[in-house]
């Protein structure tokens, strides 16, 4: 059992915070014989000095600014955990799961992160990128609390949230580019499309696949990088090559038909009404910063 109370770091605390035993007494709201007594003791108890007197000062001896620095953490670590039992008692989820598929632009999903971690920063948040029936078996297996995703599940219900919009893009180099004319999918079929592969277990296809050459990446990041590369083309949201489209690096096919295509994000509480305080929370915040775009 630990033989320093709480109380007395913190009045070792507010003499070092607050320059000195008057005003660490004012500070405390507590009598200056107290705050003396409460460092004595502890010093007592530890058989260590953690104050020597310079002039008429109390300054930290050297073991005095170690234990200041670890008291420091160990009052923070004590306040937090009240903070998190009183969010137990008002009904706060210790964690929340968030399973978003890779279409929904990822930066912005962060900034949500951010802003929810400075209003609740002791909730735990774990976060998981999902492709096509991965996003909707994240929800069916009840493996994430918020789920967004281009389909809703029978059974469930959901918010429109945002509207993606995919273009048909190559490198300026590609032989695509190169033809200098309207483009169909006859002329497609000749030439590599970048997919991204289903990260759940169905493994369901998505988009115009009728190219005899394929090459399938597991994420967006690849795929892009690829495509920068001239493996392929592909179609991609808009909202994640607006960098590739301003450098050059990528060029919109000039399509006849089909250049671009748009799909529809939705929002959805896996456990509809009933979702938690800090669930909610996350998902006001999310609609909030989709209102800004």
């Amino acid at each position: 059992m630990p033989q320093v109370t709480l109380e007395q770091w913190q009045s070792l605390i507010a003499v070092v915070e607050n320059g000195g035993y008057a005003t660490a007494a004012e500070a405390m709201n507590k009598s200056q014989s107290s705050i003396s007594y409460a460092i004595q003791k502890l010093e007592s108890t530890l058989s260590v000095q953690a104050f020597k007197v310079e002039g008429r000062k109390a300054v930290l001896t050297a073991a005095g600014k170690t234990l200041y620095r670890r008291a420091r953490v160990l009052v923070e670590e004590a306040q937090q955990m009240e903070n998190l039992a009183k969010q137990f008692a008002e009904g706060w989820e210790p964690d929340i799961r968030i399973a978003m598929d890779a279409l929904f632009p990822e930066w912005l999903m962060l900034d949500v992160i951010a802003e929810f971690t400075q209003q609740s920063p002791l909730t735990r948040i774990e976060f998981i990128e999902t492709v096509l029936s991965g996003t909707d078996e994240a929800l069916l297996k009840k493996e994430a609390d918020i789920v967004i995703g281009s389909r809703i599940p029978p059974g469930f219900m959901g918010d429109p949230i945002l509207d993606i919009t995919f273009v048909a893009v190559a490198t300026p180099e590609h032989p695509l580019h190169q033809l200098k004319r309207s483009l169909d999918h006859k002329d497609l079929r000749l030439h590599r499309q970048l997919v991204i592969r289903d990260s759940g277990s169905r493994d369901v296809d998505s988009g115009w696949l009728g190219a005899e050459q394929r090459l399938t990446l597991s994420n967006f990041t690849t795929s892009i990088a690829a495509a920068c590369r001239g493996l392929g083309y592909a179609w991609y949201p808009s909202l994640k090559i607006e960098r590739e489209l301003e450098q050059g690096l990528l060029k919109p096919l000039p399509l006849n038909a089909g250049a671009k295509k748009s799909v529809q994000l939705c929002m959805i509480y896996a456990e509809g009404d009933y979702a938690g305080p800090a669930t909610k929370l996350f998902g006001e915040l999310l609609q909030k910063r989709l209102q800004t775009l």
